[in-house]
């Protein structure tokens, strides 16, 4: 990376922190003051700036959370700088927990309205007010990560990060497509399971609760298992790139939508195992996986940063 890549990744990880509606002009002001900064500072040292002197520019300037509190009221929740995110993370985890409650109790056969508000009744009991629990463990976590960054501040010195990084690196695409590999291989055939752990041996009733319907087989679960399929060279090509480039990440983003579009269509479209059992249960963790897909979508969504000059200046003058 050279001087102005960690610039750019110092200036997206500041403004992903604020709101929608100002994280632009706060970009765009942010690399200006930060690039008069490190050109000064060349300068004085006689010498070209390069990725080292930004890195110790940067440094100096501020961890990224304590420069986005600089231009947004802080939320004061167990650490001012963790305010936000306790807050986001509080509302997403209770949201998923009420709306799978709230599945699991409209899952039962309901022939009344008085059935209808005693499932009603049992997930606020069951679920809503159970669910407290949720805010508790985040208030204890984000306590302790407070207490840790005070103890040891040099732990949370600030590095630029290319874009498109994955964490993990290579190593973890390869564990990726190692994983959809073997998600294919349970998909098409479930049963393969048990002959891979009991040699063919496995109870009969275990093979019938692995069994598709015909229906599914023919018709939902092979658009499934194509679109599980499209992942395959899209991580191929990233492993051999090494990041995620702006492209594949589009794809990436629609070929996961049109997979939760086919779940869904599973779901909905009528049983998948011939085993009731294994039907709700196999239902339930498709649903399970919509909800966490689309919300990890959303969520880089709400994170995307454009802090691009020439998008700046056409809305200046405009």
């Amino acid at each position: 990376m050279n001087a102005n890549d960690v610039i750019e990744a110092y200036v997206n990880d500041v403004a992903v922190q604020l709101p929608r509606k100002q994280r632009n002009d706060v970009a765009f002001e942010l690399r200006a003051l930060l690039n008069e900064e490190l050109q000064a500072r060349a300068d004085g040292s006689g010498r070209v700036a390069d990725a080292g002197m930004a890195i110790d520019m940067l440094q100096a300037f501020g961890q990224p959370a304590e420069v986005a509190a600089r231009y947004r009221p802080t939320l004061v929740v167990i650490d001012p700088v963790d305010g936000h995110a306790f807050v986001r993370l509080t509302v997403i985890g209770l949201l998923v927990i009420w709306t799978l409650g709230l599945i699991a109790q409209l899952g039962a056969p309901i022939q009344s309205a008085d059935q209808f508000l005693i499932a009603l009744g049992q997930w606020w009991t069951k679920t809503v007010i159970a669910s407290l629990w949720w805010p508790g463990a985040l208030a204890v976590y984000f306590a302790i990560a407070a207490w840790t960054r005070r103890r040891w501040p040099q732990s949370q010195a600030w590095k630029p990060v290319a874009a498109g990084h994955t964490p993990g690196g290579r190593a973890a695409l390869v564990m990726g497509l190692v994983g959809i590999a073997l998600g294919l291989f349970v998909l098409t055939e479930p049963r393969w399971v048990l002959d891979a752990f009991w040699g063919g041996n496995a109870a009969p009733a275990a093979y019938e609760a692995l069994t598709y319907t015909e229906a599914f087989r023919h018709r939902e679960g092979v658009v499934l298992w194509l679109l599980v399929a499209t992942n395959i060279p899209l991580l191929a090509a990233a492993i051999v790139a090494g990041r995620w480039t702006t492209l594949m990440r589009r794809v990436q983003t629609a070929g996961s939508l049109a997979t939760c579009a086919a779940m869904a269509w599973a779901v909905a479209g009528g049983p998948i195992f011939i085993r009731p059992a294994a039907d709700s249960m196999t239902k339930g963790l498709m649903v399970l996986i919509i909800v966490l897909t689309l919300l990890e979508l959303g969520i880089r969504l709400h994170r995307n940063v454009k802090p691009t000059p020439d998008n700046m200046g056409s809305r200046l003058t405009g």
